[in-house]
């Protein structure tokens, strides 16, 4: 075949892929043209399924289109995660993902459905939950110095909203830290739990910021750190625990929004876009400081790169609480 043959039938191919791909091309410029569907991993009422709202209330009014959100709780996030991971990747089935799901989850479950990597396109994270150390008013101890030499001195027992939960995890990743030891009494759910921390019937517990915040302004619990790595406007007044002493730590839960892996790049950009936009206005930023979430919007790339290293990290305080995935 000749040079000029074989150009002239690469050329005809060339044609013909670049038409084939201008519908789909198309497509993604007009996107969305339908509803969209944001998949929340969790029960209705939560504050995860209302700052889904929130944002889906958000991309409905700049996209165009509803954004409408579906609730598929169960299995500790991994049935609403799941069904997501095998959607088409086509923009049109999104999920409300978190850190339970995402973070936690591989190291709990043996043998999870879904690879939070693998079966997923980040888009953007877009609120941090911070855990929060606290105690009871009458604890002996006001900061994380007089709490280490306390649980030096004597047996310490701490709530936890079950086994591998957020709560418990994180628990651990700070005594092992700290390099002390504390007895897991686990509870059914926070909710559960905070009665027991409240009557001094455990010394202390870690939660999210949200759960807590009532309880702390109600003068029942105390705070003896909070786990972002700087002090949060939500409760400016309180202390990190980096800051009191344990370098580098951090435990905070996360809310990010997350499409099908091979969703096309030109879709996740503009989800990406549009998120970033929502959450730099101050309407967005009142209402997620009411919800106790501290704003979070990235980068696509950084996002992924995030969820990475949080794998890692909880993974890590699964093995120190020595947690065998079920």
């Amino acid at each position: 075949m000749s040079l000029i043959r074989r150009h002239g039938l690469l050329a005809l191919a060339s044609c013909a892929a670049l038409l084939a791909l201008a519908p789909r091309a198309h497509a993604q410029a007009d996107y969305p043209n339908r509803p969209v569907r944001l998949i929340v991993p969790i029960a209705a009422g939560q504050a995860t399924d209302i700052l889904a709202r929130v944002v889906a209330e958000q991309l409905s009014r700049s996209l165009g289109q509803p954004f409408v959100v579906e609730n598929k709780a169960g299995a500790g996030t991994t049935i609403g995660t799941d069904f997501v991971a095998k959607a088409a990747p086509d923009g049109y089935t999104l999920l409300m993902a978190t850190s339970a799901g995402f973070a936690a989850a591989p190291a709990l479950y043996a043998k999870l459905p879904y690879d939070p990597v693998r079966d997923f396109a980040p888009v953007s994270n877009v609120g941090l939950v911070i855990q929060t150390m606290v105690a009871s008013r009458e604890a002996p101890f006001d900061n994380l110095q007089q709490f280490i030499a306390k649980a030096k001195g004597g047996s310490m027992s701490y709530a936890s909203a079950g086994n591998g939960s957020t709560s418990h995890l994180a628990t651990e990743m700070f005594l092992h830290q700290a390099g002390v030891q504390a007895v897991h009494v686990p509870f059914k759910g926070a909710a559960e739990a905070q009665p027991q921390l409240i009557g001094g019937q455990v010394q202390f517990m870690f939660d999210a910021l949200p759960a807590v915040l009532p309880q702390v302004r109600a003068g029942k619990l105390k705070v003896i750190g909070v786990g972002s790595a700087q002090r949060t406007p939500l409760l400016p007044e309180a202390p990190t625990l980096a800051e009191q002493g344990l370098k580098g730590f951090e435990a905070v839960g996360w809310i990010g929004l997350a499409a099908p892996a091979k969703t096309p790049p030109a879709v996740l950009d503009k989800l990406n876009q549009e998120v970033q936009r929502a959450l730099a206005t101050p309407e967005m930023q009142e209402r997620l400081k009411a919800l106790s979430f501290t704003p979070a919007a990235d980068t696509r790339e950084h996002f992924a790169r995030f969820i990475a290293s949080e794998i890692g990290k909880w993974g890590q305080a699964a093995k120190n609480a020595r947690i065998a995935p079920q």
